[in-house]
């Protein structure tokens, strides 16, 4: 139960702050060309998982993901590009990566550091509007 709590706790957390940087970056884009401005998207990896397992952008701006465990060591590449970074496992920090998508599309991403059983199932979709 206290698992459960827990989880909904850092799910509800970590909504939180998307909504904070989304409504960031909203306020900025009056402020700023489009091609100027950046955007920063938190991704949790926990136990098969990443947290949240589909963000949306827009084409054409570049994009800090910042990725933390809430485990063990993970891995994230997204496919057919040349991201590919290893998490450090909880409370060991944070790791950092950009990305400016080519174009609009789906981009695959998926954790590249073997971490368990389930370790083919750590998938998301970056959607590129």
């Amino acid at each position: 139960m206290v698992v459960l709590m827990t989880q909904t706790f850092r799910r509800s957390h970590l909504l939180l702050t998307l909504a904070a940087v989304v409504a960031g970056s909203a306020a900025a884009s009056s402020r700023a060309p489009l091609a100027a401005q950046s955007n920063v998207i938190e991704i949790a990896a926990e136990r098969f998982s990443f947290q949240p397992s589909e963000v949306r952008i827009k084409a054409g701006v570049p994009v800090e993901i910042r990725l933390t465990s809430d485990d063990t060591d993970h891995g994230f590449r997204i496919l057919d590009t040349d991201v590919n970074a290893r998490i450090p496992k909880r409370g060991k920090g944070h790791v950092t990566v950009t990305f400016q998508p080519p174009s609009a599309g789906r981009y695959t991403f998926e954790c590249s550091h073997v971490c368990g059983a389930g370790h083919a199932f750590m998938r998301g979709t970056i959607v590129v509007e």
